[in-house]
C-alpha cells in the first residue's frame, strides 16, 4: 500500500505540473496517511458518515477525515476543506494538510462541537459545512508535523 500511495502522488503531482488541474485523490490519500501517523483504524463503509475510528488517542471516536492540498497560488487565497455535513453521526475532524507534492505537511484535530460552534458563528456557504483551512487551523489542535510527527501530547493551540 506504501508504494501504490507513493505512486500516486507522484501521479497526482506530475497531473498537477502538466495540466494545472487536480485529480481527485486527496481524500483518499489523506485517509491512508491520518490512519498510518495517528495509529486510526479505517471504516471500508463510505455510507457510515465517518472515515476512521479512534484508537489509543481517541479511543472509540468516529473520525471524519479531510484532505487539502496547498499550491503555490493558493497562498494568497482563502482555502476551503471540503464540506462538513453536521446531519451524520461523528465525534471529531482530522484535517490532513499536503504540499504540492502530495505530501503531509500538518494534521489538525477538531471536535465535533468545536467545529459546530465555528459554523453557527458564520453565515452563507458556512451554514452548510464549509469552512476555510484557517479557521479549521484556529479552533483545531495540530497533532503531527513532518519535523516532529506525533504532537499530540506536545501542543495545544488553545492552552491559554
Amino acid at each position: 500500500m506504501d508504494k501504490l500511495m507513493r505512486e500516486t502522488r507522484q501521479l497526482a503531482a506530475r497531473y498537477r505540473q502538466t495540466t494545472g488541474t487536480s485529480l481527485p485523490v486527496t481524500g483518499e490519500i489523506a485517509r491512508f496517511d491520518a490512519a498510518k501517523a495517528l495509529g486510526l483504524k479505517l471504516i471500508d463503509d463510505t455510507a457510515a458518515g465517518f472515515d476512521a475510528i479512534g484508537h489509543q488517542h481517541w479511543p472509540d471516536q468516529r473520525l471524519v477525515i479531510k484532505g487539502r492540498t496547498l499550491f503555490e497560488e493558493s497562498r494568497n487565497t482563502t482555502p476551503k476543506i471540503g464540506q462538513i455535513n453536521l446531519q451524520q453521526e461523528w465525534e471529531a475532524v482530522i484535517l490532513v494538510l499536503f504540499d504540492d507534492q502530495y505530501q503531509p505537511t500538518e494534521m489538525y484535530y477538531a471536535s465535533r462541537h468545536d467545529i459546530q460552534t465555528a459554523l453557527e458563528r458564520h453565515t452563507g456557504k458556512k451554514k452548510r459545512g464549509g469552512m476555510s483551512v484557517a479557521q479549521f487551523k484556529i479552533i483545531g489542535d495540530r497533532v503531527w508535523t513532518t519535523e516532529n510527527g506525533s504532537e499530540l501530547s506536545v501542543w495545544d493551540n488553545q492552552a491559554g
